[in-house]
Formats: structure tokens, C-alpha cells, sequence
């Protein structure tokens, strides 16, 4: 295969980011065609490229057929040095963001309503001792909320309780919440002498959260069947805990919210035998985002990483 004798002396001048992304997309996928798919190529689009890049290069980096493509012994070498030159250029455009960003006076994030609520004031007030140049600006909202917030790139950082995390984000395990069944010391179930089953609690109408946020689709994700409609739907936590301890209806809520209420015998925790009531909470934000310093930072007091005590 010919090429210019200088071509490889200024491979610089000339080698394309797309290119080694469509090469290591066709390695990682068996074909020109699903690679292409994978990193956003049309295929002619890609088959211009690859054949570009092997004139180029001045050898053949695929065997095409009917199959699918299998890389040659020339291209196997090329597709590693791609990885590492993909993964440089990562680390290069990810480190000029940090750097760019060390003097931000700013930190705009989201929360859903207990992650607000119960946690984030203690992480806000830990991020203020050790960066208290940073003014903090947090969005509460319902997990569904926060996550097409950030989906749509009106934000670029977050924190749910939802179980269910779109692919295109990424995320990180910051809390384990443990969710109760509660009512108020008068209702048949505080006296029952056995734990509550799930079929009971499949079946029973509850006062809930809103459509949207995580407590409610906790509920949904540990039922698996379609649950009698609430007896009433409130956006905050404490509402949902006075209108049980005014004995409207059992709820099923965060130990975060009804700690209070329980300490005080204004509510009752009521055993449950079945799924696990445990769920995550998750700080999230878009795979193409690389964290400042400040979100990172964020992230590690939210992870217990940098102690509250520092």
C-alpha cells in the first residue's frame, strides 16, 4: 500500500481523533458497521475514514467479511496504540478542565428532597470550612427531576435516590438509606404481633411521595406489581410524616425523615418481611463530564472521603 515517504514523520499534521475512536469502536464491536454505530459515524462516513487512515498509515488495519471485520496483526498493534492515545488525550482535556476551574467561586448542584433535606446541609457546611471561597447554589427537586436536569445539560451534577440511573450517566454510591413502614401508634398494625408482609404492602393504599420522585419509585421497584393509588401524594417528607401521626394512613419513608417522629412515639416502625428496604443514594453527572476540583470535592464529603471533622 503506497504513501507518501514523509507521511509518518508528520502524522500529526494529519491523524484524525475520529479515526482512532472509529478504529478501537470497530476492535471493541467486530465491525465496521457497529463501530461506526457505536461512536456516532454513518458508515460510508467511516468507511472513508478507514480506508484514509490505511493509505496513510500504509498498511491494512481490517479483513473485511460477511461476518463482520477482524483486525489484522498490523491493525491489533495500532488499535493499542490508539487506546493509549485516546486515553492521553482524556487525561489532557479532564486536567485542563481542573485547572481551569481552580479558581470558581461557584458550585451549582441539585438534590432530591431527603438528600436535601438530611444530608446535604452537613456536606455544604463541611465544603465551606475547607473551600469557603466557593458559594454553594443547590437546586432541591425530585430524582426525576435532577437527572433530566442533568441529562439535558442544565446542570452538570447531582445527588438522587432513585434505584434506576440512565446509561448516559455516570454515578456514584454516596449514602445506604434504610426505608420504614410507619403509622401512628393507633393503627391496627402497631399492634399486630407479626412482620408485615410485601403482599400487605403490595396492597394497601399509602400516603407516598409524587410521581417522580425516588421514594415513590423505591416503592414501584420493590412491589413489581401495580399498587392501589395513595390515599394522598405530598412533595415533602415531613407533610407525609405529620398526616401519619394524625392517622390518615401508613407511608413508607426514609429513617431519615421519621427518626424524629419515632424518638418522639408520635410515629411506629413496623417490621417487614420482604425485599430489602436498603436503596442507594447516588451523586450523578453526564459521562462526557469531567468533575472540577469543587465537585470533586463535593463528591468526597458526600462519600465520607474528607471527614467532617477535618
Amino acid at each position: 500500500m503506497d504513501r507518501p515517504a514523509n507521511d509518518l514523520q508528520d502524522i500529526a499534521q494529519w491523524i484524525q481523533v475520529s479515526s482512532l475512536t472509529l478504529l478501537v469502536g470497530i476492535a471493541d464491536h467486530g465491525s465496521l458497521s457497529a463501530g461506526a454505530r457505536a461512536v456516532g459515524i454513518a458508515q460510508p462516513n467511516a468507511t472513508r475514514a478507514l480506508k484514509t487512515l490505511e493509505r496513510r498509515l500504509g498498511y491494512p488495519l481490517i479483513i473485511r467479511k460477511t461476518t463482520g471485520s477482524t483486525l489484522t496483526a498490523e491493525g491489533i498493534l495500532t488499535v493499542q496504540w490508539a487506546r493509549e492515545v485516546l486515553s492521553s488525550l482524556d487525561n489532557l482535556a479532564a486536567g485542563a478542565r481542573t485547572l481551569a476551574s481552580e479558581g470558581e467561586t461557584e458550585l451549582l448542584f441539585a438534590a432530591s428532597m431527603t438528600v436535601a433535606e438530611y444530608l446535604a446541609p452537613s456536606w455544604i457546611g463541611t465544603l465551606h470550612r475547607k473551600l469557603p471561597q466557593v458559594k454553594p447554589r443547590m437546586r432541591i427537586m425530585n430524582s426525576q427531576d435532577v437527572i433530566a436536569a442533568v441529562q439535558n445539560g442544565e446542570l452538570a451534577f447531582g445527588f438522587v435516590e432513585t434505584p434506576q440511573i440512565p446509561a448516559t450517566l455516570r454515578y456514584q454510591k454516596v449514602w445506604d438509606d434504610a426505608m420504614a413502614v410507619v403509622v401512628d401508634p393507633s393503627h391496627p398494625w402497631a399492634q399486630r404481633g407479626s412482620p408485615l408482609s410485601v403482599h400487605e404492602l403490595q396492597s394497601t393504599a399509602l400516603i407516598e411521595r409524587e410521581d417522580g420522585s425516588g421514594t415513590r419509585a423505591f416503592l414501584d421497584y420493590i412491589s413489581h406489581v401495580e399498587r392501589p393509588e395513595p390515599i394522598a401524594e405530598f412533595n415533602s417528607n415531613s407533610t407525609i410524616c405529620q398526616c401519619v401521626a394524625a392517622g390518615m394512613g401508613p407511608a413508607v419513608l426514609s429513617q431519615l425523615a421519621v427518626e424524629g417522629a419515632l424518638w418522639q412515639g408520635r410515629l411506629v416502625e413496623i417490621e417487614f418481611e420482604g425485599p430489602s428496604m436498603l436503596r442507594e443514594f447516588r451523586a450523578i453527572w453526564p459521562r462526557n463530564h469531567a468533575l472540577s476540583t469543587t465537585e470533586q470535592t463535593m463528591l468526597d464529603i458526600a462519600c465520607g472521603i474528607e471527614s467532617r471533622d477535618d
